[in-house]
């Protein structure tokens, strides 16, 4: 009797931090609104300049083309952050539904990118499907929309507290396991 409730007990613990990293996951690879993400804050931390190369698809459930003013933010886990005021031009066709823009940046140079965040104002409703980020330094990353994007506010993706976050809970869940094998060998 005594081994079923430490089994129970073991299997209710893993679930409990099993859920609590899908839950982090979950978070991270779903866009949302930036709550303390502040533009005014940008810094050039780094030294020099880096070319990058940004591809933007616009949904097709996006209306057919925009005037909305885009913006975007990027950067990596160490504070190097890129902003571009302003990617839109109405007049030359940018942010057509069902299409992709690549647009070459320059900016601080980052390591691998983690975050992005899009600003849109205006009141057509742009759609963005998925926004594609290439650098010196790091791999391409791909951010997935594919949703309506509030107006006047900044939103995206930060996987960079997600994936500390996400580091920390691996090694907690390792850390627990250790000890409830200790647990369990002394205990039978």
């Amino acid at each position: 009797m005594k081994h079923h409730h430490l089994v129970v007990l073991v299997l209710m613990l893993v679930s409990g931090v099993t859920q609590s990293v899908s839950e982090l996951e979950s978070y991270a690879l779903k866009p949302h609104i930036a709550e303390s993400f502040n533009v005014s804050y940008l810094q050039l931390k780094s030294q020099g300049s880096c070319p990058y190369t940004v591809v933007i698809s616009t949904s097709c459930s996006s209306p057919s083309y925009t005037r909305d003013q885009i913006s975007i933010s990027f950067g990596d886990f160490y504070g190097n952050q890129i902003y571009v005021p302003r990617l839109d031009d109405p007049a030359s066709g940018t942010f057509e539904r069902c299409s992709s823009d690549t647009f070459q940046i320059d900016g601080p140079c980052a390591y691998q990118i983690c975050y992005v965040y899009l600003y849109r104002s205006g009141v057509d409703g742009w759609i963005p499907e998925s926004v594609k980020i290439s650098g010196y330094y790091g791999r391409p990353v791909t951010f997935y929309y594919n949703t309506f994007i509030p107006r006047d506010t900044w939103y995206g993706f930060d996987w960079c507290n997600a994936a500390s976050s996400s580091y920390h809970l691996s090694n907690q869940k390792w850390l627990l396991f250790l000890v409830l094998g200790f647990v369990i060998h002394f205990w039978l």
